[in-house]
Order: structure tokens, then C-alpha cells, then sequence
């Protein structure tokens, strides 16, 4: 049986998911959320959004990598601030 070979980006990347969940779990123990409109045509509660905002990301990285020849950085930042926008205004 092969294992994968976890690189530390990789490693880090999905580090970095869980700690968000763990933290969306923690703050949503400690404050409740209700659902919200925003730029999204749907009401979302903060686990909407994160999932959402996951998602697209994911796709938006794959988007700019594909179709353009920036770095893979750039790609990886511009996930971040679509992530964000919808985490803040979603």
C-alpha cells in the first residue's frame, strides 16, 4: 500500500482548514448566529458562508491557474480575499 506524500504546503493547507472549523465551532457555541442577507441570493448563517466562500475559492484557484500564466500565489491570494468577501459581506 502507497501513502501519500504530505509536502509541508500541503500539510499547512489543510491544517489551515481545520483550524478554521474548529474555530467556526467555537464561535458559534459562544454566539449563536441567524441568518443574514447578503450579496449572496440566499440567507446564509456563517457555516453557509464559510462553505460557500470554501468552495468558490477552490474553483477560483483552479480558474486563474488554467486559464492564465500568473503564479500560483497570486492565484492563492485572490482565493483568499473572494473567501473573506463572502465570510464578511456574503
Amino acid at each position: 500500500m502507497e501513502w501519500m506524500n504530505w509536502t509541508l504546503p500541503t500539510a499547512a493547507f489543510f491544517a489551515s482548514i481545520g483550524l478554521i472549523l474548529l474555530g467556526m465551532t467555537v464561535f458559534e457555541l459562544r454566539s449563536p448566529c441567524v441568518e443574514r442577507r447578503g450579496f449572496l441570493p440566499i440567507a446564509t448563517t456563517r457555516g453557509d458562508r464559510l462553505f460557500i466562500g470554501l468552495l468558490a475559492s477552490a474553483y477560483l484557484h483552479l480558474l486563474v491557474i488554467g486559464v492564465s500564466d500568473w503564479s500560483i500565489w497570486v492565484a492563492s491570494v485572490l482565493s483568499l480575499v473572494w473567501l473573506l468577501l463572502v465570510m464578511r459581506w456574503g
